[in-house]
């Protein structure tokens, strides 16, 4: 009997000892340890040329165990001695910046977990945890940095307290640059201090993916800081430039103004939108070209085509007038849009059936979203063509009662300048893939809107609205030559409830044969200068001669082709391709 019994005792000393041995060591640790989140570095945000937009920076947060603390020994005179809460305090004193009084106040007590500081760095933690302080340990965490401060604010966005993505590309595509965090037990003694050298079970974290964008900092950079310059000048609440590359869609920059410090958010005061996605606007005369690219291209005019522009022009409910009391003028169609005529539009667009326009004007991408999925973009409103109002129906024709933002408003200028394909605009370039190699994203989206004899049309008018005889003479470039169209819109003011002040606008493309860039600036309610002429253009040719040189794009050397803007006599009441006859003389 008592060999059964030993025997069974055996068996099972064996058993706990040898076979489950394993097992039992697990669930020790599993009730012995102490877990720390491993948190994922959030994936960088690069310009075009790798230049750092947005970074997580791994820092640690240092945290004591007061009750071990105590037990602090350090060499002194040689001399391995216990100097305590005392000798602690004096050590961490000046790496984390704090004053011996108030660290021997953290350093006492009975609380097993309290922080002493944090945003730690790195280099700064490994100082701190050579010195041995038993109780003294760190967590992982990360900060997120942005180089560019307010450069590129509101479009690469930022990074709430919580973590949490608050805007910009940071929250467009926070799924890519999130990453997961990963975990790490280590082992503790019964008294819950981690055990040096003890078992430490490590699952790391998967860091983000970094993201490319179209834009380039150095031409941001510069916009940013002409747009703010203007602003200042002309006494504006705000504004944007946008510089585009004709031939991709791309956005090179996308500057916004206020701008605010994202490292620095709960600072910041006011939208922390950017503007070029959000706000809307009536463009005035830049959407001419809309209107005269339809006429063209639907075979209602040609370039010459005589019209007759009076003073004042009867229509719907109201009496409509150009920006200037004129006498009569005898302009060519390619006259009305390079001096900006809205009488002249209404009898070039009147030729066209009221929903054919809205199609257009829906073909060069405005009334919707522009693709990019920025948050926070508006759609813009072009109301349709069976629920316009009387007078509505000609003011659309120049770019009033209908509303763009301004990325909108650039991608009609980069139709017409790469031949009458629209390009969807594009703001990210590439995304890292599973392997770490960045991988492009899909070619944007392309769709003809006019012919490229309409669209070459168009830019000679432009070419003539920048020319001396033009009279936008502040957007010329020496060297190069320009094609622009300005804009000056009422403005409407959701805080008053009505029309009040301006917005001023100067969309511009270079080399006009042979287009490159786009540069759209808009300015909001300038409070000195009344005409895009005055306080857009100046802006567009100083981020324009930036871009140029920036891009390494060559001066033209070539002369303009000169084409007819006004009429050198009358034309005959007789002759049925005259719009405007009856106003003749």
């Amino acid at each position: 009997m008592t060999i059964v019994v030993f025997s069974l005792f055996a068996v099972q000393l064996v058993r706990i000892q040898g076979l489950d041995a394993s097992a039992v060591s697990a669930q020790a640790f599993g009730e012995r340890n102490r877990t720390e989140v491993l948190p994922a570095l959030r994936g960088q945000i690069l310009d075009r040329d790798g230049e750092v937009l947005a970074q997580s920076i791994e820092r640690r947060t240092v945290t004591v165990d007061q009750t071990a603390v105590p037990e602090y020994r350090t060499r002194v005179d040689g001399v391995r001695t216990q100097v305590g809460v005392e000798g602690a305090a004096a050590a961490l004193a000046p790496l984390l910046g704090m004053s011996e009084s108030r660290l021997r106040a953290e350093l006492t007590g009975e609380a097993r977990y309290r922080i002493l500081a944090k945003n730690i760095s790195v280099p700064t933690w490994r100082r701190i945890s050579a010195l041995g302080i038993p109780g003294v340990y760190s967590e992982r965490t990360t900060q997120r940095d942005y180089p560019q401060s307010t450069t590129i604010a509101s479009l690469v966005g930022w990074m709430y307290a919580d973590g949490s993505a608050g805007g910009g590309v940071e929250a467009m595509l926070d799924d890519a640059l999130q990453g997961t965090n990963g975990e790490a037990k280590y082992e503790t003694s019964p008294t819950g201090r981690v055990i040096p050298n003890g078992r430490a079970v490590i699952e790391d974290a998967v860091d983000g993916r970094t993201v490319e964008l179209t834009i380039s900092s150095a031409i941001q950079w510069y916009a940013q800081n002409a747009l703010a310059q203007g602003i200042e000048t002309f006494g504006a609440d705000g504004g944007t430039v946008i510089v585009q590359g004709a031939k991709t869609g791309e956005l090179l920059a996308v500057a916004s103004y206020p701008s605010y410090d994202p490292n620095k958010i709960g600072q910041a005061k006011g939208s922390l939108d950017n503007l070029a996605f959000s706000k809307i606007y009536e463009p005035g005369s830049t959407n001419k070209i809309v209107t005269m690219a339809a006429a063209l291209q639907e075979g209602v005019v040609t370039p010459d085509t005589p019209v007759v522009v009076p003073n004042r022009l009867p229509r719907a409910d109201r009496s409509f007038k150009d920006s200037h009391d004129h006498p009569t003028l005898f302009l060519t169609a390619s006259g009305v849009l390079a001096r900006s005529s809205n009488i002249g539009t209404i009898l070039i667009g009147e030729q066209l059936d009221p929903a054919t326009l809205e199609g257009y004007f829906r073909a060069f991408g405005m009334g919707a979203m522009s693709g990019i999925d920025f948050p926070n973009e508006s759609p813009g409103l072009v109301t349709p063509a069976d629920k316009m109002n009387g007078s509505q129906r000609f003011t659309i024709m120049f770019g009033q009662g209908m509303a763009v933002n301004a990325v909108q408003n650039s991608a009609a200028f980069q139709t017409i300048a790469n031949d009458g394909v629209r390009i969807q605009p594009s703001l990210i370039r590439a995304v890292e893939g599973d392997d770490g190699v960045m991988v492009p994203v899909d070619e944007p989206g392309t769709s003809r809107v006019v012919d490229a004899e309409v669209a070459d049309a168009i830019m000679k008018m432009l070419e003539g609205a920048v020319s001396d005889e033009g009279g936008t003479v502040r957007a010329q470039i020496p060297g190069y030559r320009i094609a622009g169209k300005t804009g000056t819109a009422d403005r409407y003011d959701d805080r008053l409830g009505k029309y009040s002040g301006k917005t001023t606008s100067f969309i511009g493309m270079a080399p006009a044969e042979d287009p490159e860039i786009i540069v759209t600036v808009i300015v909001d309610n300038p409070r000195s200068g009344r005409f895009g002429s005055v306080v857009a253009a100046p802006i567009f040719k100083d981020v324009a001669t930036f871009a140029l040189s920036e891009l390494q794009i060559p001066p033209t050397g070539e002369e303009a082709e000169s084409i007819p803007l006004v009429l050198e006599e009358p034309p005959s009441k007789t002759d049925p391709t005259v719009l405007g006859s009856e106003y003749l003389p």
